[in-house]
């Protein structure tokens, strides 16, 4: 079931290191597992952490579709309509080398309709001002200064974005630090993670910041974050 719209601000609270951190906790995944390369840049670092559920497509750009091969639009809105809110855009650029924007600022708008928070691709994005002024996350492997012959190859189904493979309905937790998949079985349980994992972390913080640091007194607080963490993340896996 998708998370609530309370959960997801929940999510929103935390940047997507803390996220990434806290999915450790429940030893679901190998800790190199589950987010993007740093291929995928972040073009608005400043509008904070993107949350929202993957709507997959494939497109080209570098030529004009064969006749009889184009996807029907209303189709693909319908399809977009139909998944969780909010939904980010995954887009999967077939071109060997990206040549045109599947969006910029129309598409922004047309998906914000649609109940869009952001999109992310392998391949380029365009109108960065204008998309930053509407609040409409980017996330992308380069920027482009045209669309091209730009037109939908499919939608629907699983994409592979620099190596990641995405799924339609697929969870996401991005920010300017790159992009996270959340797995279903723990997102209702991520959040409280996060804050566990922050406590952890807060006596280590505290004393880097205090003028009675000391390397014996780091060695003495990691050790009590680590004996901690591993009780914590003995806790979270039982809950998966």
């Amino acid at each position: 079931m998708p998370l609530t719209p309370t959960q997801l601000d929940e999510l929103r609270r935390f940047s997507t290191p803390t996220v990434s951190n806290a999915i450790e906790m429940f030893k679901i995944r190998k800790n190199s597992e589950g987010f993007m390369s740093p291929d995928i840049v972040c073009r608005f670092p400043d509008l904070g952490p993107m949350v929202g559920y993957a709507v997959t497509a494939t497109f080209r750009a570098r030529e004009e579709p064969r006749k009889g091969t184009g996807v029907d639009m209303s189709a693909y809105y319908e399809h977009v309509l139909s998944r969780p809110a909010p939904r980010v855009i995954v887009a999967q650029d077939l071109d060997e080398l990206p040549v045109g924007a599947l969006f910029g600022e129309v598409q922004a708008l047309i998906h914000k309709a649609l109940g869009c928070v952001g999109h992310i691709t392998n391949g380029g994005v365009r109108d960065l001002d204008e998309c930053d002024r509407i609040g409409f996350h980017y996330f992308s492997g380069s920027i482009l200064v045209s669309h091209a012959y730009v037109h939908l190859e499919g939608f629907g189904k699983p994409v592979n974005v620099r190596g990641t493979i995405l799924h339609p309905g697929d969870l996401i937790h991005a920010d300017k630090h790159g992009v996270c998949l959340i797995p279903h079985s723990i997102a209702s349980k991520v959040a409280a993670a996060c804050k566990a994992m922050e406590a952890l972390e807060h006596p280590v913080i505290e004393l880097s910041r205090s003028s009675d640091f000391t390397p014996s007194k780091l060695a003495a607080a990691r050790a009590t974050m680590k004996e901690k963490l591993e009780k914590e993340s003995e806790r979270f896996a039982q809950k998966r």
